[in-house]
């Protein structure tokens, strides 16, 4: 890879193994990452598009199915359409689950496990036709000289009211079949945001005791509901990428220079046996979805320093997809090499649906690989998420989209 150091491998052996996590074991160490459709009904249940995808992604071949955002309230959806897990719905999430996994035994012989992610989509709220955000505090960063109007900073005791809806949640998401919950930490959603308010006043803001609170008494509610074999865990940002004070995980007075002290604290304190690592905000930056070889690299530096802090927690490492035609041998040399125990596969799951399969089968195809264009980010924003270039639903979806705007012009 040229001056860049990558950890890359040839050998697709390491991707083979299994490993064991709450009593459940991963057949293999690749994954399909969380990646909203924008798809549910209105009333939050899995729409048409939301089973064709999974439908898809079980096929996939990958060990490990991380379910994606699922709101946990109706305020916090991120989209009128984003999925949302409620009493009301709960046997349409029993069905689809039952689906992915009878589907993934019969197309790929493997049966994953299935994380659901479970979120508030905080400051991205847009749960009707207008935005309705929900904020830690006031950004500038974001806000620039408009700040928001202070009804829009949840308070305190809002914060208390909605940690007890992830232990509510947590009931719902073991009921439906799946194997364990994501307490989403990441993508500046409200979670994650609340990492960085050192300016904010009251429980949740200040020191970093404050400023994790949010984040563990979720997991404390989760654990309190959860079975001894129900999987814990989150997906969670350990860099954000914006200067300090309005960044987690950057070294003060370095302007976006990484510093992973208070990120490596967080993790210590969670106890957590398993997490995803992920960075950045997909609204503003492109750190979690790096457009080039240096992001690749930042991103696969930093996991290897959460990985050599913690050896004994299993890390599923982010963003191989921009590798392309050498993403399985970025996936092989992470897992090899020490820097993760699995790999996760995003926008990739989208544009080639057997991509675990038939990276262990050594049967990987480049004419079917992603292209890291990002028009399923521009999709979703428009209408539904998925590969414009390789699904034909999706490419006419997207034409559409374009002739709306250009309509509109």
């Amino acid at each position: 890879m040229g001056v860049y150091s990558l950890p890359m491998s040839e050998n697709m052996d390491s991707l083979k193994s299994h490993f064991n996590i709450g009593g459940k074991t991963v057949l293999n160490r690749l994954a399909v990452q969380p990646m909203e459709g924008a798809d549910g009904t209105a009333d939050g249940a899995p729409g048409e598009l939301t089973v064709r995808r999974y439908d898809r992604f079980a096929a996939s071949g990958a060990g490990l199915i991380w379910f994606e955002a699922v709101a946990i309230r109706h305020e916090g959806r991120a989209n009128p359409r984003q999925l949302w897990l409620n009493a009301d719905n709960l046997d349409e999430y029993k069905r689809l689950v039952e689906r992915i996994k009878e589907t993934a035994v019969e197309e790929s012989g493997v049966m994953p496990v299935i994380i659901m992610q479970a979120t508030h989509s905080g400051r991205y709220s847009r749960p009707d036709k207008q935005f309705e955000p929900v904020i830690m505090y006031n950004n500038p960063l974001f806000e620039k000289d408009n700040p928001l109007p202070a009804k829009h900073i949840i308070t305190d005791d809002e914060i208390k009211r909605l940690e007890e809806e992830y232990g509510a949640v947590t009931r719902l998401t073991a009921s439906a079949g799946f194997d364990g919950i994501d307490i989403k930490a990441c993508h500046r959603y409200l979670i994650s945001e609340s990492f960085s308010a050192f300016n904010r006043e009251g429980l949740y803001g200040g020191s970093l005791e404050n400023r994790m609170r949010l984040f563990k008494n979720a997991l404390d509610n989760a654990r309190h509901i959860a079975d001894k074999d129900f999987i814990i865990t989150s997906r969670m940002n350990i860099y954000d990428g914006f200067p300090y004070p309005y960044g987690f995980g950057v070294k003060e007075g370095g302007d976006t220079e990484p510093d992973l002290t208070e990120p490596l604290a967080v993790i210590k304190e969670t106890g957590l046996q398993l997490l995803n690592i992920t960075m950045g905000n997909p609204y503003v930056n492109q750190v979690n979805r790096p457009m080039n070889i240096e992001g690749v690299e930042r991103i696969y530096k930093l996991t290897k320093q959460v990985k050599d802090k913690f050896p004994d927690m299993l890390i599923v490492a982010s963003a191989p997809t921009f590798l392309k035609e050498k993403s399985p041998f970025l996936s092989a040399g992470a897992v090899e090499q020490g820097y993760a125990d699995c790999v996760g596969f995003g926008r990739m799951a989208f544009a080639y649906p057997t991509f675990a399969k038939d990276i262990l089968d050594g049967q990987f195809d480049r004419k079917q690989t992603c292209v890291a264009c990002g028009n399923c980010t521009e999709l979703m924003r428009g209408s539904y998420a998925g590969c414009a270039v390789r699904d034909p639903i999706y490419t006419k979806l997207y034409k559409e989209l374009l002739e709306a705007r250009a309509a509109n012009v």
